[in-house]
């Protein structure tokens, strides 16, 4: 996925009608302008909270301007460095609420999600502020959905229309920008109308050929995937403790299923195709450890796959490593005793058996 910048969004949804801030982006002091009226100062990284640690910042002239940017280069963004930034006046408002459009991936269908409470994360909202709308793909952005959504806001009758426009906008952002996820948050009401204060845009990554404008050096809000991403290797966060590598992405979630039946959760997991080049297998050993789990499981069935030279790859990423993260190894198919028989003799756990592997990694990760 494709997490855009602040000002990036914006400039997305003016292009699509939806009323933001005047602004410029600078990536030094010298870039600023003398602000005419109160503005505020936004860091541009791929990744929330930027508010609460400290990457918004209230300014009213260009001194103001300048030490803002100096405190903001300072931050560390989860993993991330500001290197440029968003200036752009201050909107007053009597109200904010929160829109967001996603997917919900159980039910397989877009969800607009709305609160009479915005300015916060979504997440700390009472479930009674909070109402979802399931929305049918051909059919976008219906009449009773727009209804329904500005009733439960409480916005007063003369911002109806203005709603029901802004509805629109934001589903044809969503639908004609291949989004996973459009998020106003806040949208401010004024007394002229609404205005989008902040944006988080996410593109789907499989229709960046139709928008290669924002293909860019990170694509990913956390570090691990970005890094990831950038070295053409599929990997992809779950929260739990035992890091797995296996190579094709059918044999990848039957490992994590076969893992969590054992007792045990998949954390990252790292997709490492049809290569079995050591370099590469290495490389993927390496990005997993960056994670720290409590055990590291590699999952490797080899048809074209020489089950030998990845082991070759795991004892090389292991040799000078200073990590104690225990690795379980499962290799079965083309030269796997000659791998197994290699990764045993410079002390690393082997299985042919699946079950048997699993329950040992299992087991070391407790």
């Amino acid at each position: 996925m494709v997490d855009l910048l602040v000002h990036e969004g914006k400039k997305i949804f003016k292009s699509y009608g939806i009323n933001v801030p005047s602004g410029y982006i600078i990536h030094s002091f010298k870039e600023a302008k003398k602000p005419e009226k109160e503005s505020v100062v936004k860091a541009q990284v791929p990744t929330g909270h930027r508010g609460i640690n400290g990457g918004v910042v209230k300014v009213k002239d260009k001194e103001e301007i300048s030490k803002a940017i100096g405190e903001i280069s300072s931050i560390d963004f989860n993993g991330f460095k500001a290197e440029s930034f968003l200036v752009e006046e201050m909107v007053p408002h009597s109200k904010e609420i929160y829109v967001g459009l996603t997917l919900d991936r159980s039910k397989k269908m877009p969800i607009l999600i709305i609160s009479p409470s915005g300015g916060v994360d979504i997440e700390h909202v009472p479930a009674n502020q909070i109402k979802k709308f399931y929305l049918d793909i051909l059919l976008g952005m219906q009449g009773y959905v727009k209804r329904e959504a500005f009733n439960f806001i409480g916005l007063s009758e003369n911002y109806r229309e203005v709603f029901y426009n802004l509805m629109e906008s934001l589903w044809k952002v969503f639908t004609g920008e291949d989004c996973e996820l459009v998020e106003v948050n806040p949208l401010a009401v004024t007394s002229s109308g609404l205005v989008a204060l902040d944006s988080k845009v996410t593109i789907e990554d499989d229709a960046l050929f139709r928008h290669k404008n924002y293909q860019k050096e990170y694509t990913s809000s956390d570090p691990l995937e970005a890094e990831a991403k950038r070295k053409g290797i599929a990997f992809v966060r779950l929260g739990g403790d035992i890091g797995l590598i296996a190579n094709g992405a059918g044999l990848t979630l039957a490992t994590i299923d076969q893992i969590k039946l054992a007792g045990g959760n998949a954390g990252d997991f790292l997709d490492l195709g049809g290569t079995d080049d050591p370099e590469k297998v290495a490389e993927a050993i390496n990005l997993v450890k960056k994670a720290k789990p409590k055990a590291l499981f590699i999952n490797i069935f080899g048809g074209v796959t020489k089950a030998d030279t990845v082991a070759e790859g795991i004892v090389k990423a292991i040799k000078g490593s200073d990590t104690n993260i225990r690795i379980v190894v499962r290799l079965m198919g083309v030269n796997s005793q000659r791998g197994i028989q290699l990764l045993k003799s410079n002390g690393i756990e082997a299985f042919t058996d699946i079950s048997e592997a699993v329950k040992k990694a299992v087991e070391v990760s407790k």
